[in-house]
């Protein structure tokens, strides 16, 4: 018997604009000039809102901090995807999707200061705690998923991650239910390059992050990570398929961890200069500035403006975060309270 090809395999790899603001206009999202705005100002919130946790933290206003340098436009674009009814599941470096999603900013100053009061997510906002512990929270995602097939909901769920997540095992549990079952899933990782002192190269022997999914059964797509357009184009194509029933999609989005893996952490230890420098110019917030001033959108003036707009809400996000008073003692038993007058709710509708 001769030897024979099974299957072969391919991985798509998106970019719209350039680093010099001109774009691929078949590819471009139909999204109105007020929403491409409404983009940049998001990102450009992120990183005022980036700019001054770190100097807070330098000043011990609050703890450790990871910041978001460089990856405003995987999260925005991304999650300026999601619908209301779709479902979130953050690590702990997702402050621009928080900020897109309509988190409270004084709130993620709150949980950053150390007040898990941060974490209460507001009613009607389909958003699940900061998860830490790398990877973990994949196979939540995945169940969650399938919570909702089951309920009848048309939602997807939206899981991010970074590269470090990939080589563990929950990533590939989480990955082998959501294909085997064709879950209404969307994995977004933002390879960053970095899992904290160790670089993408020693983690894996893979091409791409994005061939992954292949293994499991789904599609998995890089798209240019410092791109906000590709993002949100990838993103909303695979949040669609997932919610007419097609299965999960993996989104590699390829950028660059501009800054230190968190305050803890030195990163001019481990990391080449020049390496860092090399992704400057591919800054994602200026690369959409200048795609925004070559359609009218964005200039100096405007840029001045909205920098000021983002500052004040920053500002008010920090002043309301300080005047929070401290936690009484007793509501470290709230939940167990809650739960428990659940219970007995659940226990007389039996016995009904």
């Amino acid at each position: 018997m001769p030897e024979t090809t099974i299957q072969t395999f391919g991985v798509r790899r998106l970019e719209i604009i350039a680093a010099d603001g001109t774009a691929d206009e078949a590819l471009l999202p139909d999204l109105s000039g007020d929403q491409l705005r409404r983009l940049h100002y998001l990102m450009l919130l992120t990183r005022t809102f980036d700019r001054r946790a770190l100097a807070l933290q330098r000043e011990g206003r609050i703890g450790t901090y990871p910041s978001v340098l460089g990856q405003e436009a995987a999260q925005v674009g991304s999650a300026f995807a999601l619908q209301q009814n779709d479902w979130v599941f953050p690590s702990f470096r997702e402050m621009g999707a928080h900020l897109t999603l309509g988190y409270p900013v004084h709130q993620l100053f709150q949980y950053w200061g150390g007040d898990e009061r941060g974490l209460r997510t507001p009613d009607g906002m389909n958003l699940f705690p900061i998860c830490v512990s790398v990877g973990t929270h994949i196979p939540h995602a995945a169940g969650a998923a399938l919570a909702a097939r089951a309920r009848g909901n048309r939602s997807a769920v939206a899981a991010y991650f970074g590269d470090g997540a990939t080589s563990k095992g929950d990533f590939h549990e989480g990955f082998n239910l959501a294909g085997a079952l064709k879950l209404p899933v969307v994995f977004i990782c933002q390879n960053n390059q970095w899992a904290i002192s160790v670089p993408l190269a020693a983690q894996t022997a893979s091409q791409t992050l994005a061939q992954k999914a292949l293994a499991y059964g789904f599609e998995g797509i890089q798209v240019d990570g410092n791109d906000v357009l590709a993002v949100f184009r990838a993103t909303g194509e695979a949040l669609a398929r997932a919610r007419d029933g097609g299965g999960p999609t993996f989104i590699e989005c390829l950028t660059y961890r501009m800054a230190d893996h968190t305050t803890a952490d030195d990163a001019s230890r481990y990391r080449p200069p020049a390496d860092v420098e090399a992704w400057r110019d591919r800054d994602p917030l200026l690369r959409f500035e200048r795609f925004l001033a070559k359609r009218g959108l964005w200039n100096g003036d405007y840029g001045a403006e909205v920098q000021a707009k983002a500052e004040g809400e920053i500002d008010e996000a920090v002043r309301r975060y300080e005047s929070v008073p401290p936690p009484e003692p007793g509501e470290m038993f709230a939940c167990a309270v809650e739960t428990q007058s659940r219970r007995q709710i659940r226990q007389q509708e039996n016995i009904r």
